[in-house]
């Protein structure tokens, strides 16, 4: 039996490792729980567990000072909170994907061009049509999205090497540096758009309501389900392409399962709030050291994670600059950059 476990890429782990991982996906549940309710609780200004649990269910009646604990949690916090959750589970689910299925290690879900194709999308909403509303161009932003992956992918499947690691982060490349080249000629004639490119591309989870939120959430639930599905063809797939097509995978199949898994998380989390750089490139390695190369771990752990690092990243926005803040989308980059680095250099170390 352990030689067919192996041979299907899911190596046998050592006795009791299953109840550890399990107390360690039950440990970062309860980690995020209690980020939420810190994200409740720390703002511009500061409300105790009993003013957060007042605010959630009270009856504020004419209590003046019960009436602004209620609009600050129930219209400010809850929403960036959620949207915090939705969109790091997705961003982190999405960097665990896209790195197995490039095996890449420093891959991230920039690399489909979903970023770059939101960008692109966002600024041709507002120079075309002059749309100033999250809910108007989260739509488009989607589409970009979504167009830019498939284009990717497409891409990626022509010529001899169709399909392998290499052309896909080829193809993303050039795709991405296209976009971002229309993005900066349009934003740069028209400086509605810009404005408007200026705040979206700093990645924030600030200011977006229920209504923006519950159609990426329905996008990131139909990510999710497609991701779980590939969990045991990105295992295999690990093994390289010969050994996965000897094992009878499709190659071809499972790869389009998980670019559009990708394309659907990404995609959504970036309409949402924009572009956040690093956040599935972080949680994903995290999450490969304490879990190991399963994937069918490693992705809730990443998942997780990613709602927790971009949780405690805004939390972190809130206070560093205080009365201002600063977007989470911002805090991540600062903290992403150096742990890029620090992934090259540790490479490059194992190498020498």
């Amino acid at each position: 039996m352990s030689i067919v476990v192996e041979r299907r890429g899911l190596d046998p782990a050592p006795a009791g490792a299953r109840p550890r991982r399990l107390a360690g996906l039950v440990f970062l549940v309860a980690l995020l729980g209690a980020v939420a309710v810190l994200s409740l609780v720390v703002g511009v200004r500061a409300l105790s567990p009993a003013e957060v649990w007042q605010g959630l269910f009270g009856d504020p009646g004419t209590d003046q000072r019960l009436t602004e604990i209620t609009l600050i949690v129930q219209t400010l916090r809850v929403p960036r909170t959620v949207l915090a959750i939705v969109a790091g589970v997705a961003l982190g689910v999405a960097g665990a994907l896209i790195q197995g299925h490039t095996r890449n290690p420093i891959a991230d879900t920039g690399l489909l061009g979903v970023n770059s194709g939101a960008s692109f999308a966002v600024v041709l909403a507002v120079y075309l049509f002059g749309l100033q509303n999250p809910l108007q161009y989260m739509w488009f932003a989607f589409l970009g999205a979504a167009a830019a992956g498939v284009l990717v992918f497409g891409l990626s499947s022509l010529g001899r090497g169709s399909g392998n690691p290499l052309t896909l982060a080829l193809a993303g490349q050039g795709v991405t540096i296209f976009l971002a080249a229309m993005t900066t000629a349009v934003a740069l004639s028209d400086k509605q758009s810009l404005d408007v490119l200026r705040f979206w591309n700093a990645g924030s989870v600030q200011g977006v309501g229920f209504d923006v939120i519950g159609i990426a959430a329905v996008f990131v639930v139909a990510g999710l389900v497609l991701a779980l599905l590939n969990l045991p063809t990105i295992n295999l797939l690990n093994l390289g392409d010969d050994v996965a097509r000897g094992l009878g995978v499709n190659i071809a199949a499972g790869r389009t399962v998980g670019v559009v898994a990708v394309t659907l998380l990404a995609g959504a989390a970036t309409a949402a709030c924009g572009p956040i750089a690093f956040l599935g490139l972080m949680v994903a390695h995290v999450a490969r050291w304490m879990t190991g190369p399963d994937y069918r771990w490693l992705v809730p752990y990443a998942g997780v994670l990613g709602a927790v690092v971009l949780l405690a990243g805004d939390i972190a926005g809130r206070l560093v600059v205080r009365p201002a803040e600063l977007q989470a989308g911002i805090v991540i980059a600062l903290i992403g950059a150096p742990f890029f680095a620090a992934l090259v250099w540790l490479g490059k170390f194992r190498q020498a």
